[in-house]
């Protein structure tokens, strides 16, 4: 249990968070009881994290949502980022998410653009033109010898969507090479 006199306490307890390798604070009624799911037939609790690390990362592959979201729309996105290696450069997946964005969001933002950008479909899966950037927050990232990439990221999800031609244009740049 923490003890605080104030919110500034808290707020600095919570900025500590990720040094002890935890996602925040659990705030809860002194009398509540822990209650499986999101019940608040126990008594009230609230999650208070801390920012998510993020990044920019370009748009590969989508494929159309499941469960609450199985409609046409695509939302499910696996992202890249740059990795250089002898001079080459070349994008390699790095995450998968599947939140962050509301309906809407997807609908104007990326539906639209995934349909048009289109180069390949292997079974529902489609691979884009990558001229969208993402911001893709996330809780911790580690090695990963399982990941093409070497990295994982806890908890991915899109926070943003840079649907700017010029930034992506900015990404594309070739290296410079001596």
């Amino acid at each position: 249990m923490v003890a605080a006199s104030d919110w500034q306490t808290l707020a600095e307890l919570r900025d500590k968070s990720r040094v002890r390798g935890v996602e925040g604070l659990m705030l809860k009624e002194r009398a509540s009881m822990y209650g499986v799911g999101r019940t608040k037939a126990s008594g009230t609790w609230w999650k208070w994290k801390i920012h998510p690390y993020s990044i920019d990362a370009v748009l590969l592959y989508v494929q159309r949502g499941h469960g609450r979201r199985a409609t046409s729309l695509y939302t499910d996105f696996t992202f890249a980022v740059w990795d250089e290696a002898d001079g080459v450069r070349t994008l390699v997946p790095f995450a998968k998410a599947y939140s962050g964005l509301t309906d809407e969001e997807m609908r104007r933002s990326v539906d639209a653009i995934v349909r048009k950008t289109t180069v390949e479909k292997f079974g529902p899966v489609r691979s884009v033109t990558p001229p969208l950037v993402f911001e893709i927050g996330f809780e911790g990232i580690q090695a990963s010898l399982r990941h093409k990439s070497g990295i994982a990221v806890r908890f991915p999800r899109t926070q943003a969507a840079q649907a700017k031609l010029d930034a992506a244009a900015e990404l594309f740049k070739p290296a410079p090479f001596d």
